[in-house]
């Protein structure tokens, strides 16, 4: 939940508070100073910080913020680990919520945060979306949708690291989960963005994407969600700055025109820039090639178009936002003329994207990286998480990296909801009665794979032809 005006705190052991927002759609500099659940570290400390790898599962086992007591909604009915009486369907986390008990805490811890704002600018929702969280989060946004319509809500579906199961009821639980979830999360969300280092989330999902710099265990929640964790708090900081005109609603608005109300985000981290370098000599490196990897399970584009996206770049100090040759020395690329870092990242957008809006925010500030972030990174880079010309000698801490990310209405992403509702609509899913049995009607299910192919044509270029979906349907 965020609000129009927050205010950064600090008190042991916290982080530091988010800062807010940055905004409208020129390129903007501003110094915002956040780490994800790091402690501040003298540099003894971080040169023995420990590796925990092995000592949790998830992300928050390593958090070290305090959560308000009133923070903390608990399904107590249902148990996270084991075999039995799992919260592993749609209709079972759709329920939930419509039980007087969990309704009314729900609504008075909500009720608890919203009364302290000074102005609601809207809510973030970070839901699972592979098993019956999907549907709690269909039920939190869909309350939240008609309470507080006009606010925005940005909804962030998440996906862990699929392995091979070879359970076939398994498989096909997190695939109606996954579409469920996406139709009716978007569909009362003002944008829903897929979060996953799978490269798909079919019943036969392509391998994890892999990272120049990183050299993360993709058996460990902990390597992944540390990952996705430093692309997302990056993502939101054009709504989070406290020199930002753009507001969550005004950010999806940018993007979701023309029903698309689902986004696919991409990043890297981190953002290759050599020791020393410029700007424009990195965004030049890449030549037509987007620089960042996809993390909404959609694959790699093979190209560069889009029809709206928000791009945003930080960790590049401003000495090296522009290039500074020798007089009477020929510029080495357009983007070695421009006067500011933001011109250079703007320009360089333009050139990729011809033609698309592009919402796109520089900061100096990096994202720190200190413990308990894991330290996975390339001995190429050194403490800043710039390149070097040869490995490190010595077992330096990567303190902080530079991370560069965009949040794209995609071409991508027909291909990728189309080929979830394939694979699903050419199969008869009566034969996972126990699925429905949970409490999905198998009319609202088939209803909502028909709304799944219906919001995977509004990412279609108008040059694509409808021939091989046409013959798929057909058989």
């Amino acid at each position: 939940m965020l609000h129009g005006s927050t205010t950064r705190h600090q008190g042991p052991p916290a982080q530091d508070a988010a800062p807010r927002g940055l905004g409208g759609q020129e390129n903007t500099s501003s110094d915002g100073d956040t780490g994800l659940g790091a402690l501040p570290l003298d540099k003894d400390a971080s040169q023995n910080a420990c590796h925990l790898e092995g000592r949790g599962q998830v992300w928050s086992d390593y958090l070290r913020v305090h959560l308000h007591p009133r923070s903390i909604f608990e399904i107590q009915r249902y148990n996270h680990d084991g075999d039995s009486n799992r919260l592993e369907a749609f209709g079972q986390g759709e329920s939930l919520l419509s039980e007087p008990t969990y309704l009314e805490e729900l609504e008075d811890k909500l009720h608890f945060f919203i009364e302290e704002c000074d102005y609601l600018q809207g809510f973030q929702i970070l839901c699972d979306m592979h098993d019956g969280f999907s549907g709690v989060g269909a039920k939190v946004t869909e309350l939240l949708c008609d309470e507080y319509s006009g606010r925005g809500i940005l909804s962030w579906g998440l996906t862990p690291i699929i392995s091979n199961t070879g359970d076939p009821c398994k498989d096909f639980y997190r695939l109606m989960n996954t579409v469920l979830g996406t139709v009716h999360v978007s569909s009362h969300s003002s944008l829903f963005c897929p979060l996953s280092l799978n490269g798909s989330l079919g019943l036969r999902p392509q391998a994890p994407i892999t990272l120049p710099y990183i050299h993360y265990d993709a058996s460990l929640n902990y390597h992944s969600s540390a990952i996705l964790a430093a692309a997302l708090e990056t993502m939101t900081v054009p709504y989070r700055l406290h020199t930002s005109q753009l507001s969550m609603m005004q950010l999806a608005e940018a993007l979701n025109f023309s029903g698309r109300k689902v986004v696919a985000a991409g990043a890297a981290v981190p953002f290759s820039v050599s020791h020393g370098h410029s700007l424009p000599d990195a965004l030049c490196s890449y030549q037509h090639a987007v620089p960042w990897k996809p993390l909404s399970s959609c694959g790699e584009q093979k190209d560069s178009f889009c029809f709206a996206q928000s791009v945003v770049l930080r960790g590049i100090g401003k000495e090296n936002h522009i290039s500074n040759p020798p007089p009477g020395t020929q510029p080495s690329s357009a983007l070695h003329v421009y006067e500011t870092g933001e011109e250079v990242l703007g320009n360089y957008l333009n050139m990729l994207s011809p033609g698309t809006l592009s919402i796109s925010h520089l900061l100096q500030s990096p994202c720190k990286v200190q413990s308990p972030y894991p330290q996975f990174f390339s001995p190429l880079l050194n403490e800043q998480g710039f390149l070097l010309d040869k490995p490190r000698s010595h077992s330096a801490v990567v303190e902080s990296i530079p991370v560069l990310t965009a949040l794209q209405s995609s071409p991508v992403l027909h291909t990728a909801l189309y080929n979830l509702y394939k694979e699903l609509q050419k199969v008869d899913v009566r034969r996972w009665a126990s699925f429905f049995a949970a409490g999905v009607e198998l009319d609202d299910f088939q209803e909502a794979l028909h709304e799944l192919r219906t919001l995977s044509q509004c990412y279609k270029r108008n040059s694509e032809p409808d021939e091989s979906e046409d013959e798929a349907d057909s058989d």
